[in-house]
């Protein structure tokens, strides 16, 4: 969220700290703030507002209850101009209760111009383009209050009615940003509650994500209707998803906010709408709220706060908290009932009102202090038969792999998976076998002749989940549950769980991500000959491409001489190898090995 320091100035009737410690302020007490950048005579904050404050601080006047509280600065009280609102002929049906409330008001005689500067520089200081200064108006209150504004050209509706409904399926609508919208009975939209004409009833906007262009506001707009609306945010972001649409007002709706805070929205964007148009006629209010929201009374007592900080904080320095938040409350005996302000949908228990105390207060003043615990910790059988087994089979020389869970059949489907991968294993002798086959293709770069492995994971069933081995004799694949291999070959007097781990001092060195290339070399040398020599050349004049130590794969002796057959696997960490590049290796190896009069290549 970019949030402007001339725009929190105007908040306080105090002046601000400067903008480095106004940064340092929400960093430290509320939340990251990722950037500082001047923009004119001003300079914004990028503030990066947590999932579960974002449906009171995307917005500068949430900001500015933070920066209050952090610096213990009184907020100015709101004034709003003085008027009597005229009769209203705007009628709103609401007919689902996604649609948590809708709040619409009619202003008459408004003339659509460019904004006043002021207005631009605020929109632009926080990365907005001016538009007109009606849509600039419902942005900056946008903004300015986290509560999403939309205004419908009064004229271009068939009638003065509004309906909150589901979308039809066969229905259309076309967004302000000229994309077309195929609608369906689980989008909720604003329609024109008009009927009779075939025009009638069209959907104007796509509720809480975007607006429509039938009833667009523009130069010739004389008449409007403001919506102040709180939408469901699960539906709401599930309509986003579905029709690719991401929107300021979706990322505040999906977060969820109160619908508490549509009535200081609509009153001050109707004074904001009176301050750009003087001669405007300001209608009456129509509020469809069918369940008000309930009022909070949390308690939480000084022992409670200073048993879970650790700490002996006096009640006047909590108390002093509850003040600087602006919270109501009533003390007795050390006890504070807190009525929670209605946008703070976060607070829901005493343990959420620990945190606003050691926030505030700061998180420095907590002691470092190791807790003392005594604790004798209980083995986790299951986890000690998988130990178990994995180090049996580790120390027989077998290597550990994991297969894909998801395949292309079984009992489980899973929605949300790529589409021949739609089930959860029931076996992990498939996987088993797929990777039994691509090791043996790069069984000369692991310098193995013989490939042993097994895998212990989780296989699904309709009605269970069980934990299995697989393994392989040679071609064959073994699969049994964990527990049918614990009781095969764990004896009875080692059920203790009592264990060792297989110690290793050996350092990982990152693999290449790039094809090898193996070479063989046979080599006659007279008979005795240890074979380490040869070993030896082979490793001095395989140059750095050589990633494998040359291992001898075959040996014989006849006629007095020894044949011994070493395999070598090149390797480069930065491209694909060609074989012209391995032969001159290869070529250079020769020489060397004919230099020594008493060998021979084979």
């Amino acid at each position: 969220m970019k949030i402007s320091y001339n725009w929190l100035q105007e908040y306080f009737e105090e002046e601000l700290p400067l903008a480095e410690k106004v940064s340092e302020g929400i960093i430290f007490h509320s939340f990251e703030v990722e950037e500082m950048e001047r923009v004119g005579n001003d300079i914004v904050f990028d503030v990066k507002v947590l999932p579960d404050r974002n449906h009171d601080c995307l917005s500068h006047w949430g900001v500015a209850k933070e920066v209050g509280a952090i610096f213990n600065l009184k907020l100015k009280n709101e004034k709003y101009k003085t008027f009597e609102p005229k009769e209203t002929n705007l009628e709103i049906k609401v007919e689902d209760e996604k649609c948590l409330r809708y709040m619409g008001r009619i202003v008459r005689n408004v003339k659509v111009t460019e904004s006043p500067k002021w207005l631009k520089e605020r929109l632009n200081a926080i990365g907005q383009k001016s538009i007109n200064n009606i849509v600039d108006a419902a942005n900056f209150v946008m903004f300015d209050l986290g509560q999403p504004i939309h205004c419908f050209d009064l004229d271009k509706l068939e009638s003065s009615k509004i309906i909150v409904r589901n979308g039809k399926e066969g229905e259309h609508l076309t967004t302000l940003d000229k994309k077309e919208i195929n609608l369906d009975s689980s989008i909720l939209v604003i329609a024109d509650g008009s009927t009779g004409s075939p025009q009638a009833n069209e959907p104007l906007a796509i509720a809480g994500i975007k607006g429509g262009t039938k009833a667009e506001v523009d130069m010739n707009t004389k008449n409007i209707v403001i919506e102040v609306a709180n939408f469901n945010a699960t539906t709401t972001r599930k309509t986003s998803k579905k029709i690719n649409i991401l929107t300021d007002a979706v990322k505040r709706y999906e977060n969820e906010i109160s619908p508490e805070l549509c009535t200081k929205v609509m009153d001050d964007m109707t004074d904001l709408i009176w301050e750009l148009n003087e001669d405007a006629d300001i209608e009456k209010i129509i509020d469809i709220y069918p369940k008000k929201a309930e009022v909070r009374v949390v308690s939480v007592s000084v022992d409670y706060i200073n048993k879970r900080l650790g700490m002996n904080f006096p009640k006047e320095e909590i108390e002093s908290v509850w003040k600087r938040l602006n919270f109501e409350y009533k003390e007795e005996n050390n006890v504070f009932d807190i009525t929670v302000p209605v946008l703070r949908l976060d607070i829901t228990g005493p343990h959420d009102l620990v945190e606003e105390v050691v926030r505030i207060l700061g998180y420095e003043r907590i002691e470092e202090k190791l807790p003392i615990l005594n604790l004798t910790p209980e083995v986790n059988k299951d986890f000690y038969k998988i130990l178990y087994a994995r180090n049996k089979f580790l120390n027989k020389g077998y290597s550990e792999v994991m297969t894909y869970a998801f395949c292309n059949t079984g009992e489980v489907e899973v929605l949300a998976s790529a589409s021949d991968k739609k089930f959860l294993r029931t076996n992990l002798t498939d996987g088993l076998k797929e990777s039994l086959k691509l090791n043996q293709l790069n069984a000369p770069l692991l310098e193995m002749k013989e490939i042993n492995i097994f895998e212990i994971g989780t296989v699904f069933f309709k009605d269970k989940e069980e934990m299995h081995i697989a393994y392989n004799e040679k071609k064959n694949i073994l699969e049994k549950t964990l527990e049918e291999f614990f009781n095969e070959n764990i004896p009875t007097e080692e059920h203790g769980y009592i264990f060792t781990e297989k110690n290793s001092h050996e350092e990982f060195k990152p693999w290449s991500i790039y094809p090898f290339i193996a070479r063989d070399v046979a080599v006659w040398v007279p008979e005795g000959e240890d074979s380490n020599v040869l070993k030896e050349l082979l490793k001095n004049n395989g140059t750095d491409l050589l990633v494998r130590e040359p291992y001898m794969f075959d040996s014989f002796t006849k006629d007095g001489r020894t044949s011994y057959g070493f395999r070598l696997v090149f390797q480069s960490y930065d491209k694909t190898l060609t074989d012209d590049e391995i032969n001159i290796i290869m070529t250079k190896i020769s020489h060397k090995i004919k230099e020594n009069s008493r060998w021979e290549l084979r």
